[in-house]
């Protein structure tokens, strides 16, 4: 691997990396020999995922139990980081979620909807991103150097139905990532970055009860994306990690304020 695309001994945190999609990118960046930060609620999720990245790479993983929608919590760690490590090259930000009664099923409509869990979805996909953005990229400043990856959607580009929290979240993710990206950029460096991913879609627990059926089939709704998806397929969450790499590396070094998408076209396809 060039140096160029190297992210050997590079110090992330992840908040969300003990899901389908943030366990696969901590697997990813562990066994590319970058250093891993989980960051959770669960400490049992946090001590058996970083068991696993531990057997993969000995001593690669370190776990902080907090909670991401506190600052209080973020600015102790914040310091603790410094402490023990010293520098923080990036952050990926993939917490995130959905409730159900923040999904209006088939047979309702938008008054069916929970408002109270549809805010809570707000949060934590939003401020979930938010606060640890911007309180833990003080470490950035201070050293001069990081790179920021949020976690968009398809969900902010378009209105996909049912999941109004969700896309409310998301596109709210897209204009703090171009925000941030501007501040930082302009008032700190152009050593700074920041930049989103938007996944197609991707089969997970939050979603798999919208997209398949217990046999395994699809639903309708997941009939109807793979049927306005070129490629035909769902992703698999191993296909994002190559894009969080390149957007952590120093391949991208005069990329910020981008929302990239991964979503085998169904951003591009008219349905048509």
């Amino acid at each position: 691997m060039s140096d160029l695309f190297s992210i050997e001994n590079k110090r992330y945190a992840l908040s969300g990396g003990t899901g389908t999609l943030g366990g696969s990118v901590a697997d990813y960046l562990v066994r590319n020999g970058a250093k891993v930060i989980l960051l959770g609620r669960s400490p049992d999720k946090l001590d058996l995922k970083s068991k696993e990245l531990n057997a993969i790479v000995a001593n690669s993983t370190h776990t902080f139990v907090v909670d991401v929608m506190s600052e209080g919590e973020l600015k102790a760690l914040k310091k603790k980081i410094k402490t023990e490590f010293g520098n923080l090259d990036g952050l990926v930000n993939l917490a995130g979620g959905n409730l159900p009664g923040a999904t209006i099923k088939p047979d309702q409509n938008i008054y069916d909807i929970e408002l109270g869990d549809t805010q809570k979805v707000v949060d934590v996909n939003l401020f979930g991103s938010v606060i640890p953005t911007i309180v833990l990229s003080e470490l950035m400043v201070d050293q001069g150097y990081g790179s920021i990856v949020n976690i968009s959607s398809m969900a902010s580009k378009q209105a996909i139905s049912r999941i109004l929290g969700y896309s409310l979240a998301k596109a709210g993710i897209d204009i703090f990532t171009k925000w941030m990206a501007n501040e930082l950029a302009s008032k700190f460096g152009d050593k700074i970055r920041v930049n989103a991913i938007a996944p197609g879609f991707f089969i997970g627990n939050q979603n798999r009860g919208l997209l398949t059926n217990d046999d395994g089939s699809y639903t309708d709704r997941g009939n109807k994306i793979i049927t306005n998806t070129p490629m035909a397929r769902f992703g698999d969450a191993s296909e994002l990690n190559g894009m969080v790499h390149y957007l952590l590396s120093d391949a991208s070094s005069f990329v910020t304020g981008g929302i990239f998408d991964v979503d085998g076209g169904f951003s591009s396809f008219s349905g048509v």
